[in-house]
């Protein structure tokens, strides 16, 4: 028992250890504290796709479209009406599970390439209607004026309470993943005949799975909302949902701590790339060299086991060719 609660929350302690030690090293610049923050936010849009990919099987190209739905709630009810932040969360956390699951029901019996293909579709709908929403998603101009969260006003409160946020899901997530639910969507993805003789609905098990992670989504938006204080139809874009894709596939989409990774590596790195064309080429070089090298992603590849079989298998090519008398 104690084996398995240290490895399902190791990652955790990890990248609590990780954020303890950074946060004293850049708490005096704004600079990188707003940074940090943005992380925290992608990590959590990442640990979605980790979900939906990475344990359901479900290639979801919607992550973003999930997160502006609640960055949306929020921005409505607070910004126009004047409500809590806490009812912003709450719709935040709904709407997009809401959507999510009847979605999924219709999607989970398609192949993986159609199945992303209809999740890409929502992601451009939902674009378009926050664009043609008019005054009530701000249309082309977006949203102003979100207040920021009262109980953390300042930058540096934001960057704890975001990365508080994202240690809060992985934990969560770590005890979904090992609980009885987690192994039958394991089984579901792998060997769906079997777990449903086993008396389980795949189809209601797989999509409650991705409604869990489209509601991890939501909270990303809901968190990056009170943080920018400002929502545009530009915010939250396909593009961005392939990005985030991406950062799970790269860090490791099966394992708890590789989408964090994979996304702060990817959102750090594009700070020192001076284009959008030239961030577009190095990330799909980028991801190029690790589906080639480690497909499984940096943190889910054994490498000790990968550099022995191709030592083994190095040596194995050149091993010499007796002849001669020794042939004989």
């Amino acid at each position: 028992m104690l084996q398995s609660l240290r490895s399902r929350l190791g990652p955790v302690v990890v990248l609590a250890v990780l954020v303890l030690a950074i946060t004293p090293v850049i708490a005096g610049s704004a600079f990188w504290l707003d940074n940090s923050i943005i992380v925290a936010v992608f990590s959590l849009l990442a640990l979605s796709v980790g979900m939906a990919y990475g344990q359901a099987g479900i290639l979801s190209m919607a992550p973003a479209a999930f997160g502006a739905i609640g960055a949306f709630a929020t921005s409505i009810v607070t910004a126009r009406y004047g409500l809590s932040p806490f009812i912003g969360l709450v719709l935040a956390l709904l709407l997009p599970a809401a959507l999510a699951y009847p979605m999924a029901r219709a999607i989970t019996r398609l192949s993986p390439l159609p199945l992303s293909i209809a999740t890409l579709l929502l992601s451009l709908v939902l674009e378009l209607a926050i664009r043609e929403g008019g005054s009530f998603t701000g249309g082309y101009i977006g949203i102003s004026g979100i207040p920021p969260l009262w109980f953390a006003e300042s930058i540096l409160a934001m960057h704890v309470l975001s990365w508080c946020l994202v240690v809060v899901v992985m934990v969560l997530y770590a005890n979904l993943t090992d609980s009885a639910i987690g192994r039958a969507v394991k089984t579901a993805r792998h060997d769906p005949l079997r777990a449903t003789a086993d008396g389980v609905n795949v189809p209601a098990l797989l999509a409650c799975y991705f409604a869990i992670s489209a509601s991890v989504a939501g909270l990303a938006g809901w968190l990056y909302a009170h943080h920018l204080t400002y929502m545009g139809p530009d915010s939250l874009t396909m593009h961005v949902s392939i990005k985030i894709v991406l950062m799970a596939v790269i860090g490791g989409a099966s394992t708890l701590l590789g989408p964090v990774l994979g996304a702060a590596f990817l959102t750090l790195l594009t700070l020192y790339l001076p284009a959008a064309e030239t961030q577009g080429m190095i990330f799909g070089v980028v991801l190029i060299f690790v589906l080639l090298v480690a497909p499984n992603g940096v943190f889910g590849t054994d490498w000790k086991k990968l550099v022995i079989k191709r030592v083994a298998r190095n040596s194995g090519a050149v091993r010499p060719v007796a002849t001669g008398e020794g042939a004989a």
